[in-house]
Order: structure tokens, then sequence, then C-alpha cells
């Protein structure tokens, strides 16, 4: 009550103070009102919230499954698995666009497809990209080097393939292959195992022998990593591929993994002493120059492989290794058949403990025959376990 007894209405919600009961409960509707449209307003933002962010996930989502896509058709393409053809389509498109840049005629165009074709069809290399006696000028220079040489030890005589029109970008796997055949034909005791391939074979050939074995049962999960299929792709093959190929074959080897850096600045000095053990073992006489029995080794990593072919010993007790690389061509290779090399060329060839410096390293190695039980073991054991790991 006020001094003049009129009667006051307070508002509950705001502490207005009205006079008229009436014009209290217009005010008090008024607050009811304003609180029901910014509850409303609330739950229609947080609506539009939601959709909002469901759409952009949506989004999200759809660009990162095309970039997985994406991705994923270039990994296809890298490693040969995108089904855009194998050897022989890469060589006649790579000759049409040599024809095309006036680099190549139309009857050498042609004369080159008719004995690409004929080598297919006998499953044979056509031997354009080999040079031969490499190893022979090698033991001749290193005979009469004087300066930093203790020894040297050589495979038996391999002869050097490099890429062609019809593989170049991803070949070295099976051009190496060769490089490593090209040796085991020289050698008497492989004679039995080779009895059916007395010829450097193609690579269609060569997919086509590592089917077969993948058919015999060796290594199914990397056979599955192909879709069991080789042929007529261009597919990057590597260590396990080698391994089962040659297993097959009855040829006994192995594949050594050099999985982490074993020295100083990421190098891997246990790879270098391991493959002076495998040269020098049987093979330690006081000759400077030793042309051992042994074949080549097959050196892999990451996205290239390549040949040994020997390790030099210098005289400070350095070792460096002898390479064979199929992406040398032959016009460069044919400089180390000079008898009067002043060995500038050798460059070509050396690699000291400095010049391997990739992560990891994998090495397959020929070391004799095995019997056709020991071959059944074998297909057995690789599908468990491949590799054997240097700690």
């Amino acid at each position: 009550d006020t001094g003049n007894d009129e009667q006051l209405y307070e508002c509950p919600m705001c502490s207005l103070t009205c006079t008229n009961i009436q014009i209290l409960q217009e005010h008090v509707d008024l607050h009811l009102e304003e609180h029901s449209f910014s509850e409303g307003g609330n739950v229609r933002d947080l609506e539009l919230a939601r959709w909002l962010q469901t759409e952009e996930d949506n989004r999200q989502r759809s660009e990162e499954e095309k970039r997985e896509r994406e991705e994923f058709k270039k990994l296809q393409r890298q490693y040969g698995l995108d089904n855009s053809g194998g050897y022989k389509q890469q060589f006649l498109k790579n000759m049409e666009k040599e024809v095309d840049r006036g680099k190549m005629q139309p009857f050498e165009y042609h004369k080159r497809k008719a004995d690409m074709m004929e080598c297919l069809a006998f499953g044979i290399d056509d031997g354009k990209t080999k040079t031969s006696g490499v190893i022979e000028a090698l033991c001749k220079y290193y005979e009469n080097e004087n300066k930093d040489v203790r020894h040297v030890w050589l495979s038996t005589g391999v002869d050097h393939f490099h890429s062609s029109l019809g593989d170049r970008g991803w070949g070295c796997g099976y051009r190496n292959f060769q490089m490593l055949l090209s040796s085991l034909l020289q050698n008497s005791s492989y004679n039995d195992c080779l009895r059916d391939t007395t010829l450097i074979p193609s690579i269609p050939k060569i997919q086509s022998m590592i089917e077969d074995a993948w058919r015999e049962g060796f290594d199914p999960h990397g056979a599955s990593h192909f879709n069991n299929r080789l042929h007529g792709s261009k597919a990057w093959i590597g260590a396990c591929e080698i391994y089962s190929l040659l297993t097959s074959l009855r040829i006994k080897c192995q594949i050594i993994d050099f999985h982490k850096p074993t020295g100083p600045m990421g190098t891997h000095p246990r790879l270098f002493e391991w493959v002076l053990r495998y040269y020098s073992t049987d093979n330690e006489g006081g000759a400077k120059v030793v042309c051992t029995s042994k074949p080549p080794i097959y050196l892999q990593h990451q996205g290239h492989s390549r040949t040994i072919v020997g390790i030099e010993e210098k005289k400070n007790k350095t070792l460096c290794l002898l390479v064979f690389d199929p992406g040398c061509p032959s016009q460069e290779m044919q400089k180390l058949l000079k008898q009067n090399s002043d060995g500038t060329s050798l460059r070509l060839l050396r690699k000291f403990v400095g010049s391997l410096k990739e992560k990891q390293y994998q090495i397959v190695a020929v070391d004799g025959v095995l019997s056709l039980e020991e071959k059944a073991a074998r297909c057995h054991a690789s599908q468990v376990l491949t590799s054997e790991k240097i700690p």
C-alpha cells in the first residue's frame, strides 16, 4: 500500500511495479511471448547448425573418398596395376610417338614391330639392350690397376640389360633377373635346373614364369597383391617374386632383409660386409683379382632394383660394391669394354657405403641347387615366411 492507499502490483519476472492488474497481466504476457519466441529461435538455430555441420561432414567425407580413389589410381598406375596394357602395348605406343616426332621412320617402325612380335611369340629377349663382356673387361682393368685396390671379387660373367621402349619406368626387376640368369646359364652347376631355359626370356615370358611359380603354391600372399596376374601388365616386381621364380626352377636362394641402417648417416655397412663374405668365402687366396663362380646378387630397395656383380676392398679396408643398373643405357656400359680404360667409367658401377642410404634393402642371393624335396619344403615355407631379418 502507498500513502494514498493505491494498490501496487509487481511483475514477477522483472520487478516492474504497476498500479493496474490488467496492465500487469499484459506486461507479463509480453514476457512470456518473448521467452517463447527466444526458445523457438534457439531451437531453429540449433537445427540449422546441426544441418550445416552434417553438410560439412558429408562434403569432407566425399572429398576424402575422392582423394583416396585418386591416390589409389595413382598407385595402380605407378606400380603397373591399372590395366593399361603391358610390354607390347607400351613398346608400340612409344614407337608411334617416335614416328610422330620424326625420330623413327615408318619402315623402321614396322620392322621393329615384326621383330618384337617374333621374339614375344618365342618368349625370348631380343638382345637389343644387352651388353656382354663387361666382367671380362673389369678383370683386365683390375689386373693392371696399381693405385688403391687391394682385392676385388667378381661374379661369373654377367650380361648387362637395360630398360627398353617396352618396359621403361617399370622393368628393372625383370631386367635384373635377366642379368642374374645370364650368369647362371654360364655356370654348368645350374644346367639341370635351366634345361628348359637356355635363352634369356622376354619380360612377358618372365611374367608368365612367375605366374607359374604362384600356381605351384609359392608366396600366395604376394600373388594376391597382383590378383595372381602379371602377364599383360606393367606391374613392378621385387625380391619376393624373384625368390619365388628362382625356387620354382630349383635354384637355391635366400632373401636377406637389411631392414634398418647399421651405420652413421643412414648407411648400411653390414650389407657391404655380408656381400664381402658372400664373395670371399672359398675365394680367399692371395690373388688381387678373383673371378669367382658366384652368381650376381639381386639388390632391391623402395622403387628400384639393381644387380651386384662384385666387390672391391681398398688398401685402407674400405669396401665398394660393383653394381649393374638396368637404368644405365648400353652406350654408357660399352665404355667399360675399352681395354685402355683409365677407370673413370667405373663410376657407373662403384657404390661406396655412403652411396646406399635408403631406409631398407633386400637382397636375393643364389647358392646352389635344390632337390625336389627341398623345393617342396621351400614352397611350403614361403607361404609362411620368405625373409630373414638382419638385426
